[in-house]
């Protein structure tokens, strides 16, 4: 069984990510979390199989959009980073 999660993660500030070259705006963004059961066990448990960041921002206008794979670690410090620039 597999599961898909979107949630919204809004950044305040420019952010950047590894696997980009220039920084992204800041902004909500939509992130999709794919998810597989752990079979086996005597409780329903999920292992994570992919995180992907919508980009551009959701307020932006424009009509494609595309999905870059991350790492929920690399993206947890991103909003750690941002939460801490407001301060």
């Amino acid at each position: 069984m597999e599961r898909t999660t979107e949630t919204e993660i809004t950044f305040a500030y420019p952010f950047v990510l590894t696997s980009l070259i220039m920084p992204l705006e800041a902004g909500t963004y939509r992130l999709i979390v794919d998810e597989e059961e752990i079979e086996g066990l005597s409780f329903s448990a999920f292992r994570r199989t992919s995180t992907q960041l919508e980009i551009p921002s959701i307020a932006t206008a424009i009509g494609k959009r595309q999905r870059l794979s991350v790492s929920s670690q690399e993206i947890e410090t991103a909003l750690a980073k941002d939460a801490k620039a407001g301060n």
